[in-house]
């Protein structure tokens, strides 16, 4: 063994070893308790950030700590390698997205077998491989099949610079997710699957996440956007029909004044035939990104009047996106509630007020008046009865007219799964002369791409009839909707997914991933998985069973103006730093001396040129310190900024450490275990601060998740280890096993060392699949406590008694056992303090 530590040696020694034994290599095995941990797929940008360095450490650190406690455990890697990003560089850089991808995917899988992650790398997948997208081409015709996928005419969200279709989940403040480019509103054939059909399933499966962080099911929640109306017919003056019309507050409906039909209802369609105007008016709406802003007050009035349903007064029916339902009319009620407020008062509707506040008192007429508790006025035969009282009266005249039902309604919409754009999934789908859609069989699977960077037109032959193939491809969203369902059986080639390997592996006991994700993927995997398990492919209701949502990676950012007045953002390492004592940023300066500004600590980017490269941190420090300082810094779920001196700090402990592993290995004990019963006072301390040690540890890994407790209690311990004297062999052999433990409990986090080290210190073959640390439970706490012996206040002895012994016995033993008589001096006690189980003070 080396005397100093060699991170890169070690580590490319160690990685070597992992490649020639397959070590991570898994198969199914009924004898083992099983445990699948997985990140989330991560996309072939070409080079490793500190983001991804976060996100692979902390599966590869529950990975491995799984596996110390004897389970089979899965860790896989793949490569999500469709999309837009692929497309734009190949074409900037004048090549084929294919070419690319491959060349990033080479790259990067480089990058993470040197960071030395346990993966089964038998069982990688890249989604653009026709070995891959064959099967969600197939699937998807199922899904036609059953009538859960299908094409329409719609009003979709268009990026006009990715030129290309956007489901509702990538708008984001009414920007796109990926380029925040403005979305505008487009009107053209699209595919969707039917993602609304299971939109209650979705909702009430979120009270089975246990393991989920609450925010990520609150976001789902609200996403899903379940509400609960009352559904009324309403009569249409002049026309011999009825329409449904919803009210959230059925207790304000004596106050409506309007009604809305959404411009995407069919009847909408029948009027604008009609009536000009209302077609102009919805052309319109579709040059607004962001209909929920604008919908709060444009409107077209129509020639329609509806009749209340109770007085059968006239409510003028206006056109408006304002109402998102498409299926159902709505009734307005402005003067108590604020969006009909919005709307009336901009259109100059008429505000009907009919609500008293429970003091008597009419609301003011200028704001919208939301109450809880109050007086029905202006209300006919309801005046004077309270809102309950009132509630329970309409009520009952709406059913005795049998008009009335209860409607519930979801935000969420169907999943637009088309996308405009060439290096995507084709969706497997023929048309033929007379537009009929017809699902490309099997056995002509799959429907590979065009050789050319382009979306040309492909025929293809079916049942003899010479067909044109669609042209949109796959969302990629759907590549990563099922990918942890195929690692259970990545080869398996007789269909999609092996029942009993995914009956073996799943669910996924841990799934790592950003919570900007909850809306988007966390929701698609979550119902691609019920597709999955109603079609037979998979048992269990959920895909996951504990989800860790990790924060970013941030280091101070800087920027100056050019002469456009556009911010251009500096490196750190060009500019001199000023800090004050505290290591606050005072000032910045470029090299040649121009002030630059600091935006603060914000998430690396290459756009903010704040990143820090990997490969420079591994190379000057090695894998292990950059995992160490990865995983100690913050909690997981909390971002980390980034601090050159901690990473020093981190350096520092692993060369300390290896130098008293170095000096204690080369003095073998001749013993082979500790002789509990015969450890000295000293050594029993030591014993009880290990196993508290591997106690907390195992919580904080396990339970908490907070891996950065963990690793403190470890060097704490570690820390007071080296610090202890060896007198004799019971003190070599205590040292020796708490040695051997804590570098067990480090093992996850530091693998290259660990491994070095156990191996020269145990002579074991198979260190990556030691056991965790075993835990005497009978020597958590001492049974004894100390009592600290003073006299006149100045401490002379520490003695050991029984916890709540009493002063009289503990004042004869040390008296008559001599413990203090050199101290006394043959004097008198005058007086004798005594703190229980603390201390006791002799006063001469």
């Amino acid at each position: 063994m080396k005397k100093t530590y060699q991170a890169k040696e070690i580590e490319n020694y160690v990685q070597k070893y992992w490649k020639k034994n397959k070590t991570f290599k898994v198969c199914e095995n009924s004898k083992k308790i099983k445990y699948y941990c997985l990140v989330m797929l991560p996309y072939p940008s070409g080079n490793l950030h500190m983001g991804h360095i976060r996100n692979y450490t902390i599966g590869d650190v529950i990975s491995r700590y799984q596996r110390m406690l004897g389970k089979n455990v899965l860790q896989p890697i793949g490569w999500d390698a469709f999309g837009l990003p692929a497309e734009i560089a190949a074409i900037k850089n004048n090549t084929h997205p294919m070419d690319w991808t491959y060349k990033n995917i080479e790259s990067m899988k480089q990058q993470l077998k040197e960071m030395g992650f346990s993966y089964d790398w038998e069982r990688e997948l890249t989604t653009c491989k026709p070995s891959y997208y064959k099967w969600e081409q197939w699937f998807f015709t199922e899904l036609y099949k059953k009538k859960l996928a299908y094409k329409k005419t719609k009003d979709v969200n268009w990026c006009p610079t990715d030129k290309t279709v956007l489901a509702n989940e990538q708008v984001i403040d009414g920007l796109c997710w990926r380029c925040q480019t403005k979305v505008t509103k487009k009107n053209i054939p699209q595919w969707f699957i039917k993602i609304t059909q299971y939109a209650e399933e979705l909702l009430n499966g979120i009270k089975n996440l246990k393991f989920w962080p609450e925010k990520v099911k609150n976001m789902q929640k609200n996403w899903i956007g379940k509400t609960s109306h009352i559904g009324i017919k309403l009569k249409i003056k002049n026309l011999n029909t009825t329409f449904i019309a919803y009210i959230k507050k059925l207790e304000y409906i004596m106050g409506a004044t309007f009604v809305i039909i959404p411009t995407d209802h069919d009847f909408v369609k029948f009027l604008s035939k009609k009536d000009k105007s209302i077609k102009n008016f919805i052309n319109k709406t579709k040059e607004f990104n962001n209909i929920e802003n604008f919908s709060f007050v444009k409107g077209k009035k129509t020639n329609l009047i509806a009749l209340h349903p109770i007085n059968k007064k006239e409510l003028p029916i206006w056109v408006s996106n304002y109402k998102k339902n498409k299926k159902f009319f709505s009734i307005g009620t402005p003067a108590h509630n604020k969006k009909d407020w919005t709307f009336a008062k901009f259109n100059k509707i008429k505000i009907k007020f009919i609500l008293l506040k429970p003091n008597g008192i009419q609301p003011k007429t200028n704001k919208v008046s939301i109450l809880k508790k109050g007086y029905l006025f202006n209300s006919e035969k309801f005046t004077g009865l309270n809102i309950q009282q009132g509630l329970n009266l309409i009520k009952k005249i709406l059913k005795k007219k049998k008009i009335n039902k209860k409607i519930i309604l979801y935000k969420l919409k169907d999943w637009g799964i088309s996308r405009q754009r060439y290096w995507g999934a084709p969706i497997p789908i023929a048309i033929e002369k007379n537009g009929k859609n017809v699902p490309i069989p099997k056995k002509l699977l799959p429907l590979l791409l065009p050789k050319k960077n382009e979306l040309s037109k492909r025929y293809i032959i079916i049942n003899n009839k010479k067909n044109i193939c669609e042209k949109d491809t796959f969302d990629t969203f759907i590549e990563s909707s099922w990918y942890y369902a195929r690692y259970t059986s990545p080869k398996f080639e007789e269909g999609m997914i092996n029942f009993n390997a995914a009956k073996y592996w799943l669910p996924v006991d841990q799934y790592i991933g950003g919570i900007e994700h909850a809306t988007m993927h966390l929701l698609y995997f979550r119902f691609y998985h019920k597709l999955l398990r109603d079609f037979g492919l998979i048992p269990y209701d959920e895909p996951v069973k504990r989800l860790l949502c990790q924060g970013m990676v941030l280091s101070d950012a800087f920027y100056y103006f050019n002469e456009k007045k556009e911010k251009i953002w500096m490196s750190p390492e060009k500019l001199d730093i000023l800090k004050d004592k505290n290591g606050k940023i005072i000032n910045a300066y470029t090299k040649n001396r121009k002030k630059v500004f600091h935006a603060g600590m914000i998430k690396m980017s290459k756009s903010k040129n704040n990143g820090v490269d990997p490969k420079l941190i591994i190379k000057k420090y090695g894998v292990d310190t950059l995992r160490l300082f990865i995983m100690f810094s913050a909690p997981p779920e909390i971002s980390i900024e980034w601090n050159q001196s901690s990473i020093k700090g981190m350096n520092r402990f692993i060369h300390k450490l290896w130098n008293f592993c170095s000096e204690h290995i080369k003095n073998k004990s001749s013993l082979k275990t500790i002789k509990v019963k015969e450890l000295n006072l000293n050594q029993k301390l030591l014993y009880i601060s290990l196993n508290q040690t591997i106690k907390i540890v195992t919580e904080n890994i396990d339970k908490r998740q907070t891996f950065n407790k963990a690793i403190s209690e470890i060097i704490k311990f570690i820390n007071k280890l080296i610090k202890v004297p060896i007198n004799d062999l019971q003190d070599k052999m205590l040292v020796r096993n708490s040695l051997i433990y804590s570098i067990q409990m480090l093992y996850p986090f530091i693998p290259h060392f660990s491994f070095i080290i156990l191996k020269k210190i145990m002579s074991k073959k198979d260190i990556d699949f030691m056991h965790w640390p075993k835990l005497n439970k009978n020597f958590l706490e001492n049974p004894n406590c100390l009592i600290v012996v003073q006299i006149n206040g100045k401490k002379r002895k520490i003695v050991e008694f029984k916890r709540n012994e009493t002063k009289k016995n503990i004042v004869y033993k040390i008296l008559n056992e001599n413990i203090i008589n050199n101290f006394l001096n043959e004097k008198k006690i005058k007086k004798i303090f005594f703190i229980p189980n603390k201390i006791i003070n002799f006063i001469i």
